[in-house]
């Protein structure tokens, strides 16, 4: 069984988006536009589908006409323990980056380190790990 893999729908700005993604988390990342895909239900040179696939994975696409974008409230996409303190650390910095952190990077009063953010695509993220 696999875990839930986020699909995320942005409003014109999947390729920007993904590509960023892929240069937090490194990984390979496929899209395909509208055109490629057959699809006419948005611009031909939008991403129809992306795909993410490595130490992070994700899919995203650009929002076609019946779709809403995404906008995310009392969720975050957790990272919980995905990685090491430092790889962690990197990927809260370069999500932040022209983002906005809801709350540093810090030790907890239960010991872990944790901290949330909002990055430059409106995605809300929790990211930490529990210190060795």
């Amino acid at each position: 069984m696999t875990a839930p893999t986020p699909y995320l729908l942005f409003p014109g700005t999947a390729a920007d988006a993904l590509a960023h993604y892929r240069d937090v988390f490194g990984g390979e990342l496929q899209t395909f536009d509208y055109r490629t895909m057959g699809r006419h239900d948005g611009p031909g040179d939008a991403i129809a589908h992306g795909e993410l696939t490595g130490a992070v994975s994700l899919s995203g696409a650009d929002a076609g006409a019946d779709d809403d974008a995404v906008h995310m409230t009392g969720m975050f996409l957790s990272l919980l323990g995905a990685a090491d303190a430092g790889t962690l650390t990197r990927w809260f910095d370069a999500l932040a980056a022209e983002g906005r952190v809801i709350s540093p990077l810090e030790t907890r009063p239960w010991g872990d380190v944790d901290g949330t953010l909002v990055d430059r695509y409106g995605i809300r993220w929790l990211i930490g790990y529990h210190p060795e």
